[in-house]
């Protein structure tokens, strides 16, 4: 090893031994000043507005990101195009967090005159507790670091860590104080994995109305084998004069109706069919009918209403194909 590459290795352990210290020491900063901070916002009706220039204005925009999607209405304002119309998006019933490492952003300067005019309270994640901006802040959060990771201890690089730290920090007390779940979590992340495991369920995928293999058990073997050929989800279901599910009819137990001693031209599907087969109810989730077909180890099954009554059919590519993946 070459001893630049010693260095530029030895340099890159020492950031994040020094960005780990700086996430470490705002702990003991969960204090009065935070539990402000989180009655002001648990108290706000409109929105979280985050703004932040620079590398802050990259944090501002994570935070506001994660507050959103955790049940927090929140939206991120540049301070340069605030003085351009974008104040519009900002309404007294708001409530605004600043990020600055120095504590004198010129930016921010500008926008908190605006925020003061329309009373809404100001939060500040200040790198310096002693700038300006901390005195117009209603609550100030200590988001100092002792140095920045960078070897000229110039580039943001701890004190961008600390700041989105502290902001995680404050979206996860807001969303424990308020309650907020998995479900809630998957409304907000409808296109996501744990979104559709948590809110897709069986009849938003199942083959419906004539698109169902069935038969009625006095149908005769080569009927209900026409039927399951033509849908090729290698089963037909078997149900009763009220449409209940009395049974299901599989590719594999054709193979096994072959393999005995049966008279194929008399039999009638009835007989033959697995009786009062596994099933799930159409409003179970999608993941528990994968659950249910992988304890089994069956492709396909039959849906059925509270009363009973078949309403549909699922094979397992259909569910894998709805996007969830396997639980």
């Amino acid at each position: 090893m070459t001893a630049n590459l010693k260095a530029s290795l030895d340099a890159a352990r020492r950031l994040l031994d020094i960005e780990a210290e700086a996430v470490r020491a705002l702990g003991p900063r969960i204090n009065g000043d935070f539990s402000r901070a989180l009655e002001i916002l648990l108290g706000v009706r409109g929105h979280v507005v985050v703004t932040g220039v620079g590398k802050s204005g990259h944090i501002a925009r994570k935070i506001s990101s994660t507050l959103a999607s955790t049940g927090t209405p929140s939206s991120f304002l540049h301070p340069a195009e605030a003085a351009h119309g974008d104040m519009g998006m900002v309404t007294k019933d708001d409530a605004a967090i600043l990020i600055s490492k120095s504590g004198e952003s010129d930016e921010l300067w500008t926008v908190l005159p605006y925020l003061k005019l329309l009373g809404i309270p100001v939060i500040g994640f200040l790198g310096n507790l002693k700038g300006g901006l901390a005195e117009k802040c209603d609550v100030v959060l200590d988001a100092s670091v002792a140095e920045e990771g960078c070897p000229m201890n110039l580039a943001p690089t701890a004190s961008s860590t600390a700041a989105l730290a502290l902001g995680d920090a404050l979206a996860v007390a807001l969303l424990t104080a308020k309650g907020f779940t998995s479900e809630d979590f998957a409304f907000l992340h409808p296109g996501g994995a744990l979104g559709k495991r948590l809110l897709l369920r069986v009849e938003d995928v199942m083959h419906t109305g004539e698109a169902i293999p069935r038969a009625q058990e006095t149908d005769d073997l080569k009927t209900s084998i026409m039927c399951m050929t033509k849908f090729r989800l290698g089963a037909v279901c078997i149900t009763g004069p009220d449409s209940e599910l009395i049974g299901i009819f599989t590719d594999g137990d054709l193979r096994r109706t072959l393999e005995r001693n049966v008279d194929l031209s008399k039999a009638r599907i009835g007989e033959l069919a697995t009786r009062y087969p596994k099933r799930i109810l159409q409003t179970e989730l999608v993941v528990r009918a994968v659950n249910v077909m992988e304890r089994y180890n069956i492709l396909v099954l039959p849906v059925v209403d509270d009363e009973g009554k078949l309403t549909g059919i699922v094979h397992m590519h259909d569910l894998l194909k709805s996007g969830i993946g396997r639980p």
